[in-house]
């Protein structure tokens, strides 16, 4: 096993996190934001941050998903880029990106270009049929999204029906519940040829040839496990 890298003399930590849909890449993602001070990059958030402030790079991408058209990776990219550097300057988490093997060559490449580097690549293992069980289960709370809860996994399951750990109000997500829709994301996902789960080869690849580390951690653990485990491994 390689020996963690984050200790005293390491200013910041970059991560790469995958996981599918279920696998509790949110909590372990709050986790590590708290842990080591992460900024927790989500892809998403990207494209609401330089749409809302209205960068030339979110004018672009605006133009595009007005149109419902999916944003090119030339644009993507970059503003990946600049959130990593300008928010994560002091180390971050992203989560969400690459999605498929087509994005992670890109990143790679433009984060070497641009003297950014990558520290560890984490990836909770879980099987597309457990992942399908723990969505259903899934509850979002009305006070922090954050906050695990599901019905369906021991030591995060709600109490009376509210958030085990406020007591906020919860709720299900309307395309947690609709079949197709998660047909749709986990197809992306457990896609090896060229969807996410080939993005993880490749940074696996670059992990065996020095260029960052690899965690692989069992997501049907219990949620105190996996965090041990995982701190473990970055202490």
């Amino acid at each position: 096993m390689l020996a963690p890298i984050f200790n005293s003399e390491v200013t910041s930590l970059n991560i790469l996190l995958f996981g599918p849909n279920g696998s509790g890449k949110g909590t372990q993602g709050a986790l590590l934001k708290q842990k080591f001070n992460l900024a927790h990059i989500e892809s998403g958030a990207i494209f609401r941050e330089h749409c809302g402030k209205g960068t030339e790079l979110g004018k672009q991408a605006g133009a595009y998903m007005e149109r419902g058209d999916l944003v090119p990776d030339d644009i993507t990219i970059p503003m990946v880029l600049e959130t990593l550097k300008n928010d994560g300057a002091k180390g971050w988490l992203l989560d969400g990106f690459p999605r498929n093997l087509l994005q992670a060559e890109k990143l790679w490449e433009a984060m070497q270009a641009s003297g950014l580097t990558l520290d560890y690549v984490v990836e909770l293992l879980l099987p597309r049929a457990a992942a399908e069980i723990r969505i259903t289960g899934r509850r979002i709370c009305s006070v922090d999204d954050s906050h695990p809860n599901n019905i369906h996994i021991a030591g995060i399951m709600p109490e009376g029906g509210k958030c085990r750990v406020c007591g906020g109000a919860l709720s299900g997500r309307a395309d947690d519940r609709d079949p197709k829709a998660v047909n749709k994301r986990h197809d992306i996902y457990y896609d090896d040829k060229n969807g996410t789960l080939a993005a993880v080869r490749f940074f696996r690849e670059s992990a065996a040839r020095g260029k960052c580390r690899y965690v692989a951690l069992d997501a049907q653990e219990d949620i105190n496990t996996i965090k041990d485990t995982l701190s473990a491994a970055l202490a």
